[in-house]
């Protein structure tokens, strides 16, 4: 499949994500597929690190298209996801205007505000994208910006354009490919939901984890990623952590160990790098000592036992 033409079918969505390296199951393929084809913003939900980013930047690379990011923070407005005006080249303009005598208040309003002094943020940058090679637009983390742009940008889904007063309305010539990722720490509006495609990202199962290891970490040893997996894997069942390492912190201790030459995992090394798999002290200390041991003894008994 050349760069930039879009794939013809799920098993051809599957393969363009395989080919780069992320491990995908049927269904999230099936989605992806029906959302580049119906030209649907998708929406991607799941816990941090179960890689819902990673997959607009596989589109980006595998089609060759520009990604585009727009982080979402509290307070997050147009200025600073739309556009906003160069205040300081404006004032600019005006004095050397001034200092020339050719100061004249009509034409002068109109030079200041030309589109050189305008500075293109994500969303207008977005729907200014190439004909035939409409960029990835990526919205991440919507749950952390507020309520009022989330009804911001239910306009711009919509229609997918922006109206900028000085100059008037601009539109996309082709609508961007949109993903939009929340990892649900609030609840996102039924309104924007009903714009788009959605899939949960889950956390992926033993054997999908293995083979993400394997891309991501080749180096490290079979026998050490099993163990890995079926740590973590124990982990999440248990269901008590405060937050449960995602795909992202299994690759990062598979790193780890690989690169202190680990070959299997002992009681001493997992005590001493739990901070690489955990973020969180509580998290920590409830699993230091006696539960890693018994968790550990665990592993290694399901995986003599074949």
């Amino acid at each position: 499949m050349a760069a930039s033409e879009l794939p013809q079918s799920i098993d051809d969505t599957l393969a363009l994500l395989n080919d780069a390296g992320y491990v995908a199951d049927r269904s999230l393929a099936t989605i992806l597929f029906l959302s580049l084809k119906m030209g649907r913003p998708l929406f991607l939900e799941g816990e941090a690190g179960v890689g819902k980013t990673e997959i607009a930047k596989v589109l980006s690379q595998q089609l060759g298209r520009p990604l585009i990011r727009l982080q979402c923070y509290e307070g997050l407005d147009v200025s600073s996801a739309v556009y906003e005006w160069n205040y300081a080249a404006q004032m600019l303009e005006i004095r050397m205007a001034e200092a020339s005598g050719s100061a004249d208040k009509s034409s002068l309003a109109k030079s200041v505000f030309d589109e050189r002094f305008l500075i293109k943020r994500p969303l207008l940058q977005a729907l200014e994208g190439e004909a035939g090679k409409a960029p990835i637009l990526l919205i991440d983390e919507l749950d952390r910006a507020d309520e009022a742009f989330e009804a911001f940008l239910l306009e711009v889904l919509s229609d997918f354009q922006v109206t900028i007063p000085e100059l008037g309305t601009i539109s996309a010539s082709e609508t961007p490919i949109v993903l939009i990722t929340t990892n649900r720490t609030r609840e996102i509006h039924d309104a924007l939901k009903r714009r788009c495609l959605y899939h949960w990202v889950d956390y992926p199962d033993a054997t999908r984890e293995l083979q993400i290891i394997a891309n991501k970490v080749p180096g490290a040893n079979e026998r050490l990623s099993q163990e890995i997996v079926a740590f973590v894997q124990q982990l999440r069942s248990d269901g008590d952590l405060f937050k449960n390492p995602g795909v992202a912190e299994t690759i990062d201790w598979a790193t780890a160990l690989t690169e202190l030459d680990k070959l299997a995992l002992d009681p001493q090394t997992i005590s001493d790098t739990l901070g690489v798999l955990l973020k969180y002290q509580d998290d920590i200390q409830a699993v230091q000592g006696s539960r890693a041991n018994a968790l550990l003894k665990e592993v290694k008994a399901e995986l003599e036992m074949g």
